[in-house]
């Protein structure tokens, strides 16, 4: 992605100069006086991994204090932009939440470039799945990924158990699982039991066709999930999958059908996981013999390609404490950091083998091996690709998603519409 796409130039390099300062793969220096680092983030009473994180560090760092800065959850994006507006020091660590929001800091010149100090510590890209590459703005990087939420598939084992259908297997395609899904599907009224459920988001019908690399869901083009549309309406209309319309109009939450037994398979991120053990722990969820495989992969993509979420750490541009906010960021962001993250439940960015393990400890977790595998790492693309018109593509593809999905538009128009609509933005 080019920073002209950006309709202005980065302040940066100096700034990026400045942090790549220290001898290669070396540990940054620790300031002999006390600091306090200022953190901002949201939800600091309710998120597990905070705390850990920086009770870790400050054992090995007994002089490096920290203050957290809660700006909330819901308006966090605003509030960080006027946090840091004009120059501010107020803030030195900045938690990225999503993808407009990396994208309007680093158009603002708000967050500094990290390239250099990737270089110089040797900060291998490689465990994290492909995310820095995603992340990398006109060969730039400028946020390292510390969680990654990813999708995989939930499937109810009594239902497949009652159809006499095998269980889905990490290597998966799309193909297959429509046809395992038709094959699980019975019942009439309230005895129905759907072989899939796609909820309402349209992510659910569009990811599949971003897993190939040959496109994004910011391109402009959209001609290329017609075919994903077409299977989506088929399986609805065969009531394979729950209809898009009465899900809507119900403002029904894909948790309550799995939890309630009569859902398959349900494609979904990982952050389903710590709610469904504990529905099962609290018994809100019937399915309580249930595991999750992959995501399913196109033909010709590699199993275990999938869709991710990021959260982030940069650096305040005009923070005074850069060599000791990049040390810390390359800590959480880091094998340690990872391992911490993971001990609470949550999934980091880097995925590895031992990762997978902790994650797969966590009581409640189902024990078979296909359930633990497909927590190991894949090739990961985001969501939404990094662009600075995101908010506004979104906008734009989700009132044409549910368009499609109720019939109230044609494929073919409502993909001519999405088209046009996104080159419209300016």
């Amino acid at each position: 992605m080019s920073l002209d796409h950006f309709g202005r130039t980065m302040k940066l390099a100096l700034a990026g100069l400045a942090l790549a300062t220290t001898a290669a793969g070396s540990a940054l220096a620790q300031p002999a006086d006390a600091v306090t680092l200022k953190w901002a983030l949201w939800d600091w009473d309710k998120v597990a991994y905070y705390k850990p994180l920086i009770e870790a560090y400050e054992k090995k760092h007994p002089n490096v204090k920290f203050e957290p800065v809660d700006l909330g959850s819901q308006d966090y994006q605003q509030m960080i932009s006027t946090q840091l507006t004009g120059g501010s020091k107020d803030i030195d660590i900045v938690t990225v939440k999503d993808v407009p929001g990396y994208a309007n800091l680093v158009r603002a010149g708000s967050i500094s470039d990290l390239s250099g100090f990737m270089k110089e510590q040797k900060i291998d890209a490689e465990p994290f799945g492909g995310l820095i590459e995603e992340l990398t703005v006109d060969g730039k990087i400028y946020a390292l990924p510390f969680r990654s939420d990813f999708w995989v598939v939930y499937y109810n084992k009594d239902i497949f158990d009652k159809a006499g259908v095998p269980y889905p297997t990490n290597d998966m395609t799309w193909a297959q699982f429509d046809q395992i899904a038709t094959k699980l599907t019975g019942g009439m009224g309230t005895n129905k039991t759907y072989g899939a459920l796609f909820h309402t988001w349209r992510s659910t019908v569009q990811l599949p066709g971003i897993l190939d690399g040959k496109h994004t869901l910011v391109d402009g083009d959209y001609a290329f999930l017609k075919p994903w549309y077409e299977r989506a309406l088929a399986l609805q209309k065969d009531g394979v999958v729950p209809s898009y319309a009465s899900l809507k109009t119900s403002n029904t939450h894909y948790s309550a059908l799995f939890f309630n037994g009569t859902i398959g398979m349900l494609p979904m991120g990982t952050w389903f996981i710590g709610t469904q053990i504990a529905k099962v722990n609290s018994g809100e969820s019937k399915s309580k013999n249930w595991g999750i495989v992959k995501y399913p992969h196109p033909e010709g993509v590699p199993a275990g390609t999938t869709a991710a979420q990021i959260s982030g750490l940069a650096v305040n541009a005009n923070s005074d404490h850069k060599e000791v906010t990049l040390d810390f960021i390359k800590f959480v962001t880091g094998p340690e950091g990872a391992a911490i993250i993971a001990s609470t439940g949550t999934i980091p960015a880097q995925r590895t083998d031992d990762v997978g393990e902790k994650i797969a400890s966590v009581p409640g977790f189902p024990q078979d091996a296909n359930s633990r595998a497909a927590l190991e790492a894949g090739k990961s693309f985001l969501e939404m690709a990094v662009n600075p018109n995101a908010a506004k593509i979104e906008v734009v593809l989700n009132r044409t998603h549910d368009a499609i999905m109720t019939d109230n538009i044609s494929i073919d128009e409502g993909l001519t519409e999405m088209t046009e609509g996104v080159k419209a933005i300016k």
